[in-house]
């Protein structure tokens, strides 16, 4: 790609040997554009190849990346970025305090902003802008960015952004069920990305060992389909999943807590080469984080190989006053002299929807394994994965209709991902999958 900035001919080289279906999402000139395909189809790389391009065929303009939140934006898209920069020795100058990205041979800027927050975004006059995982960002705020794409200097006005399917959402209506004028698709093929599948030949293998059908359909082959809705925990049923499983002596309790008041929810478990075996259920009533100690104590003191436990991040937030949860726990153990105890405390919780996914992948996968027992006792967990459900129309848990309910299967959703799905390496850098 080439370009005259300033009186000079600037021209960038990049090594870049797209994949079909990225040929044509770079082809296509549709004023808005998308990138639809499942996980490994190269959605961020196409992303911000495209942003690059455009940031050259405007030199001098004003672009925008976005993501829905700032880790994702900062983890995954702005990583991407940067790695594709110095990969072909483009140079640049990322300004992290005011998060803009300069390209120095063009005098492009490109503006690094989570949709959180998409009201700030106002003023700002565009030439062009793209989004990464547009299925987690607000219709409101792809409107907004719209409407900013104005710059009356841009040589061509572009808005485009890259996803993997979430089911009949806006998205969904707004590229490919009813597009708009203006409007285009790419829907990637599965199983395309040769690169992935050069470095990591069972990559999709692994997956349909990993999802339930329902979610390796969407997140693999890319499909379109409503999983977010009636049952949340669709694979459980009683008859395959309920029976007496025994605790072994020889093996560390998981102990994993959902930080609740009333009532006060944690699951006690153990793993074994891939499978969770769930043991027990302590519910406490108007109790807190000292008193689910106190009954765990008080049912496995004895356990001689050790605990470790598990949550919800926000129990390692500070509190306006007094310790908080995980500081209590550490405390309790100390004071009682219950060694060989470790507390994992994530830095921030799985999204909903992964979590979900690893909890219905335990339960049975697409390939009919079930890796998840739970005994007879737990009824309060039983009846969480029976009777917790979407609600109406929307991916969002119910957690309005049975005050009761989520707190158990979000205790044991923190429990699986750390223990099984948030364990899974793929590729080189021996990443955590990201779905």
């Amino acid at each position: 790609m080439g370009r005259t900035v300033r009186g000079r001919k600037c021209e960038c080289r990049i090594e870049y040997a797209p994949l079909p279906s990225q040929a044509k999402f770079h082809r296509c000139r549709a004023r808005f554009k998308g990138f639809s395909g499942p996980i490994g189809s190269g959605k961020s790389e196409a992303l911000c190849q495209e942003a690059i391009k455009l940031s050259y065929l405007n030199p001098g303009r004003l672009g925008l990346i976005g993501a829905p939140t700032y880790p994702m934006l900062r983890d995954a898209t702005q990583t991407a970025l940067v790695a594709i920069l110095e990969r072909n020795r483009i140079p640049y100058a990322l300004h992290k305090s005011e998060s803009v990205l300069l390209m120095k041979d063009t005098g492009s800027r490109i503006l690094l902003r989570s949709l959180e927050e998409y009201e700030r975004l106002r003023g700002t006059n565009l030439a062009w802008f793209g989004l990464d995982e547009l299925t987690y960002v607000r219709e409101e705020a792809w409107l907004r960015l719209e409407g900013r794409l104005r710059d009356p200097r841009a040589r061509r006005l572009a808005g485009f952004a890259a996803w993997t399917p979430k089911g009949h959402d806006w998205v969904y209506r707004r590229f490919v069920e009813n597009p708009a004028p203006d409007y285009a698709v790419v829907l990637a093929r599965p199983m395309e990305n040769r690169h992935v599948l050069e470095k990591v030949p069972d990559f999709y293998e692994r997956l349909r060992h990993t999802y339930d059908e329902r979610f390796f359909r969407q997140e693999v082959l890319g499909e379109y389909l409503n999983i977010e809705q009636g049952r949340v925990y669709e694979p459980f049923h009683r008859d395959e999943h309920v029976c007496p499983v025994e605790l072994d002596p020889e093996k560390r309790l998981l102990w994993a807590l959902d930080f609740n008041v009333d009532p006060m929810c944690s699951i006690v478990a153990q793993v074994t080469d891939g499978e969770v075996r769930v043991l027990d259920e302590i519910v406490l009533s108007r109790a807190g984080t000292e008193q689910a100690c106190e009954e765990f104590h008080r049912r496995y003191g004895g356990h001689e190989k050790g605990v470790t436990v598990y949550g919800d991040a926000s129990g390692d937030h500070s509190r306006t006053s007094g310790p908080t949860d995980y500081a209590i726990i550490r405390r309790f153990f100390a004071r009682v002299g219950m060694k060989k105890v470790r507390v994992v405390v994530p830095r921030a919780n799985p999204r909903v929807r992964d979590r979900v996914a690893a909890v219905n992948g335990a339960l049975k996968n697409t390939a009919g394994e079930i890796r998840m027992f739970i005994h007879p006792r737990c009824r309060e967990l039983i009846r969480d994965l029976e009777e917790v459900v979407y609600k109406e129309n929307s991916g969002v848990i119910d957690k309005e209709r049975d005050p009761r309910r989520t707190h158990l299967s979000d205790a044991l959703g923190y429990l699986v991902w750390q223990e099984i799905q948030g364990r899974r390496e793929f590729g080189e850098q021996k990443r955590r999958l990201p779905i």
